[in-house]
């Protein structure tokens, strides 16, 4: 066939809407769309599940609901995504831990971070503060890590989990600096910041949102922020790269990601209407700014290159200090 024929075929079959994917991302979506969620409702990744599902909603008049499918450190909302139909309707919005983490800290798992997956964009980071009670006597990084390498193991500190960010980021830094510290593991991050407040635990480092009450009201004394820069609203206040640990980066990032084989321009269509809402200034004051929390949203290709990049970062961390979840 002539190339002109060929192309003039195209065009009318574009018209038609008969090429396959030419409309599915106009079509879409042609049904309600599920955000799922691997925590119970509560916290960060219900909060922004809920914000995108009504302005989602809002933009394409059509219905967006939020299921909840906790367990098994996400893997079952992940299980659940792998097996979905992948068109677009049933989306996954999970925690930085879901991809870099699990797959090392886990001997077996029911999908492949880098697989099973089709990357959409990254949603938000929130960066993490390192806390002590005030009663305990360091007050930068230098003379705490003198005092861990003097009493090894002696001081502690809370987790939210095993495997989750609040250990994974005391872990790296005893991996940069040798000294070593007692992780006290609690089901979630408020139980652990009660007892830091009541002195039952010495540190924390944990979202900048969630201490900066305890903190503000003497409660807390805070020793740095695991951001790139110090953060605007307390410019007094050092990096953690700065004061000692350079390169260091502490902090939780969530991302949007669909079943494998989602078609480009349904991701496309979903990636730019995410951007569009969270590069809003509006939306930033609103919802991002009062809790600390920052936009990282870019093109599904720079997500899926956070996510190789991160689970490199976190597997050597992982696999040095040999922690295991069975």
């Amino acid at each position: 066939m002539r190339w002109w024929r060929r192309a003039a075929l195209v065009a009318a079959c574009l018209v038609a809407g008969l090429v396959p994917g030419a409309t599915r991302a106009q079509d879409y979506p042609n049904r309600p769309v599920t955000l799922v969620a691997p925590t119970a409702p509560g916290g960060v990744i219900d909060r922004i599940c809920r914000i995108l599902a009504a302005k989602f909603s809002e933009a394409w008049k059509s219905q967006v609901v939020v299921e909840h499918r906790p367990g098994a450190n996400n893997q079952l909302a992940a299980e659940y995504i792998v097996n979905s139909a992948p068109d677009g309707h049933t989306l996954f919005i999970a925690p930085d831990g879901t991809f870099v983490a699990n797959p090392s800290l886990y001997p077996k798992l029911p999908y492949d971070p880098h697989t099973s997956f089709t990357p959409i964009v990254g949603l938000v980071i929130i960066n993490h503060g390192l806390m002590f009670h005030p009663a305990f006597p360091p007050n930068n990084i230098k003379e705490l890590i003198e005092r861990a390498r003097q009493k090894p193991g002696e001081i502690n500190y809370g987790t939210f989990g095993i495997g989750s960010s609040g250990h994974l980021n005391i872990v790296l830094i005893e991996g940069m600096t040798g000294a070593k510290f007692t992780p006290v593991h609690y089901r979630g991050a408020a139980p652990g910041i009660t007892d830091l407040i009541g002195g039952h635990i010495q540190m924390m480092i944990v979202s900048i949102g969630l201490i900066a009450p305890g903190w503000q009201a003497g409660k807390l004394k805070v020793l740095g922020f695991g951001s790139t820069s110090r953060i605007a609203k307390f410019p007094d206040v050092p990096t953690l790269a700065e004061s000692g640990l350079p390169g260091y980066e502490a902090g939780s990032w969530y991302g949007l990601a669909a079943p494998k084989g989602t078609p480009r321009d349904v991701v496309g269509k979903l990636n730019a209407e995410t951007q569009r809402i969270f590069n809003d200034p509006a939306f930033q004051e609103k919802f991002l700014t009062p809790s600390f929390i920052f936009p990282i949203t870019s093109s599904p290709e720079d997500f899926a290159a956070r996510i190789r990049t991160e689970s490199a970062k976190w597997g050597k961390v992982i696999k040095e200090a040999g922690i295991r979840v069975e």
